[in-house]
């Protein structure tokens, strides 16, 4: 095919142009963001300044995507980790005793990441990025997409429009105005906000290890991260979900102090500050069901957070975005690409759902049987606090790496329901 047009330089529009770069003669990036040379957040990514996860299954995808990237990152700074064996998490009560999982993953800046797969894409000969360009709308008729229209008038005929343009996408809008219906929605109301600061890193890492998790138990709302990153810095981000989350420098000291577990309120006082604090709201997480459309317009697919953004606490849109890639590198056409949307996002939008319903302020479509899978949910995590079993198996599924049936297996379920003190 002739021409591709990605609509975002986001991860799941980088993505998208490399999953396609073999596919297609010429492939145009649209961002209307400017694009810094060096490795800094940037506006059009308000999320870049707070901690950034890409979980096993994520790295893996993208590795797929873009080999020796797990290189290039680490060459940049990033720091492997080894979740059970490497950080100190703090849930029920206690902190979990260290095990091996068997599972590794990198830190590093969402800045960083962005950085490596911009200069990977950028360097493909088919492949054109421009920046400081808005797109306005769609070209085409009840037949299908056959381009793009931008703010400035220009109009880019294409074989195919990737919209990657995130959460905000204007889908509904632009199909509508060519007679094709929009997806149903569903949104999920969870009021969830963070804030996040730099810190130095001195020598040596926190005595408990790599990093530290404290996450909350409902009706606790409160959670808090501290992770390396590169140039010898952490990034720190302290939130929770409805409205419980701090917003200047005062209330967040106040609000480490809270946790039940002391370390980061220490590490936050003492470590030198670098930078300001970001303080970022999420009020929602959204789905469209694109694979539902009785019609469904050929020459445009919707991919990463423009088809679904999930509460960012989870750590899970990178690493759906670079599966929606991968389903792109296979199939171009759209029944076919949201059909595997739909089995990527099942898993992920389901954990993601079911955990926030745990919190009575959650409002939204309640996925059947959510009440019963939280409460396996729950036992199932206490297990995983003294039973290296069930933490190699719920850390599996937890990143993606394994089916939710691993946690449904005789042996596991006898593990998990046996009587055990909270």
């Amino acid at each position: 095919m002739a021409h591709a047009v990605v609509i975002g330089a986001s991860i799941a529009g980088l993505s998208a142009a490399q999953a396609l770069a073999t596919k297609f003669e010429q492939i145009t990036v649209l961002e209307r963001d400017s694009l810094p040379a060096e490795i800094t957040p940037r506006k059009g990514v308000p999320q870049g300044n707070h901690i950034h996860i890409l979980l096993a299954a994520g790295q893996k995808a993208l590795g797929e995507l873009f080999e020796g990237i797990e290189d290039d990152l680490t060459e940049g700074g990033a720091i492997q980790i080894e979740p059970g064996a490497d950080m100190a998490i703090f849930r029920f009560g206690s902190v979990w005793p260290k095990a091996s999982v068997g599972l590794t993953i990198l830190s590093f800046s969402r800045p960083l990441l962005d950085a490596v797969i911009r200069r990977r894409v950028a360097q493909l000969s088919n492949v054109e990025i421009r920046q400081g360009v808005a797109v306005s709308g769609l070209v085409g008729s009840g037949e299908g997409v056959k381009g793009v229209k931008l703010d400035g008038g220009e109009t880019i005929g294409t074989d195919l429009v990737v919209d990657a343009s995130g959460r905000g996408s204007r889908s509904d809008r632009w199909l509508g105005e060519l007679g094709f219906p929009a997806p149903e929605t569903v949104e999920v109301k969870i009021g969830v906000g963070y804030t996040s600061r730099i810190l130095k890193r001195g020598q040596g890492f926190l005595p408990e290890g790599m990093g530290v998790y404290v996450l909350p138990t409902a009706p606790d709302k409160r959670a808090g991260v501290v992770l390396p990153i590169e140039d010898d810095r952490w990034l720190v981000s302290l939130g929770g979900w409805h409205g419980d989350y701090p917003r200047d420098e005062e209330s967040m000291v106040a609000f480490a102090a809270s946790l039940p577990h002391p370390r980061i309120h220490e590490l936050l006082t003492t470590a030198e500050p670098i930078g300001d604090l970001h303080t970022r709201s999420f009020p929602s997480s959204k789905r469209r069901y694109f694979e539902k459309l009785d019609r469904v317009p050929e020459g445009y697919v919707a991919t990463g957070d423009s088809v679904c953004s999930f509460n960012p606490i989870y750590g899970q849109g990178m690493s759906v975005a670079a599966f929606d890639a991968l389903a792109l590198r296979e199939t171009t056409d759209p029944k076919e690409f949201y059909r595997r949307v739909a089995a990527n996002l099942k898993v992920p939008w389901r954990f993601a759902v079911g955990g926030d319903f745990a919190f009575p302020e959650t409002t939204g479509p309640k996925p059947r049987g959510i009440g019963l899978l939280n409460g396996y949910s729950r036992r199932l995590q206490l297990a995983s606090k003294d039973d290296p079993e069930v933490r190699r198996a719920f850390t599996a599924v937890q990143h993606l790496v394994e089916p939710p049936s691993a946690l449904f297996t005789p042996s596991i379920m006898l593990r998990v329901l046996r009587p055990r003190k909270p």
